[in-house]
């Protein structure tokens, strides 16, 4: 009689193991994003929202006509349109035309650079803002929409720049080679060749900077001191009241309405650039 003598295989109880683990844990991480995200719906179609997440026992729309008004939710997502659309356009043009040379040219100050802009990252926002908060009253820039982007675009630039240069650095160089030898300049170059073909890492730039900004509340409420003037983002501080009263529903729909402009853009933009390179064929083997 013959017996069998293959091997009593244990990886697959051990992978079936470690995969329930994974999915537990990514469940458990799931239901923390997603709680807070229907407590958010269910408050604003509530009335009488309050802190703990209910149903409400019926559906109504007066939160969002309460918050739906020129003072206090367009003017804000205008002002924030504008600081955060000119941060993040400000800081990729900057970023494009800082990481070009270091992608390209090798120099001895270039590592020494890079880690200097690194060091710029983890400066905290909050011991800049004293000696800024001076500089701005120096140059009559305080309450200026103008002066404020233009320093949200100073903070942004050092990741930016280490961004760019990683996109960059995936762009075949022959390419720029063979628009020299047709007689193109360096800049010419960089703007015929290299940029189009990084659009989605300028992209991600875009959009990382673009949220960084939208959600910063701390700058604009050091630097902006007229009401009219202050984006979304300061102005949602107005729903919390004196001695810790809360229009929680109000609060809901203006949080919804505030978060709907970033999933716009984010989803516009991944199906205009398709979200990854596509350099297939560039160069020839």
């Amino acid at each position: 009689m013959a017996v069998s003598s293959r091997p009593i295989s244990v990886a697959a109880p051990r992978r079936l193991s470690v995969r329930a683990i994974s999915n537990t844990v990514l469940l458990v991480i799931g239901m923390c994003f997603l709680l807070p995200l229907g407590w958010l719906v269910l408050a604003s179609i509530d009335e009488s929202a309050s802190l703990v997440a209910s149903v409400p026992g019926s559906v109504s729309g007066a939160n969002f006509d309460a918050v739906l008004t020129t003072d206090q939710t367009f003017r804000p997502l205008w002002n924030s349109f504008v600081l955060s659309g000119g941060c993040a356009l400000i800081t990729v043009v900057a970023a494009v035309l800082a990481a070009y040379p270091l992608s390209r040219y090798r120099m001895r100050f270039n590592k020494p650079f890079m880690y200097g802009v690194l060091f710029g990252t983890g400066l905290p926002i909050t011991a800049m803002m004293v000696p800024v908060y001076g500089l701005f009253v120096r140059l009559n820039l305080l309450d200026s929409l103008t002066g404020t982007v233009f320093f949200l675009a100073a903070t942004s630039l050092p990741m930016a720049i280490w961004m760019m240069k990683n996109f960059m650095d995936s762009v075949p160089v022959s390419l720029e080679e063979a628009a020299w030898v047709d007689g193109a300049s360096a800049m010419k170059a960089l703007r015929t060749v290299v940029v189009p073909l990084m659009r989605p890492g300028i992209a991600v730039v875009f959009i990382f900077v673009f949220i960084q900004a939208w959600g910063n509340f701390f700058v604009p409420f050091v630097l902006l001191l007229s009401p009219e003037k202050q984006p979304a983002a300061v102005s949602i501080f107005t729903f919390f009241g004196q001695y810790g009263s809360v229009a929680y529903g109000q609060l809901a729909a203006f949080s919804l309405l505030y978060a709907a402009p970033v999933l716009v853009l984010y989803v516009l933009v991944s199906r205009l650039l398709g979200g990854s390179f596509t350099m297939a064929g560039a160069v020839k083997g």
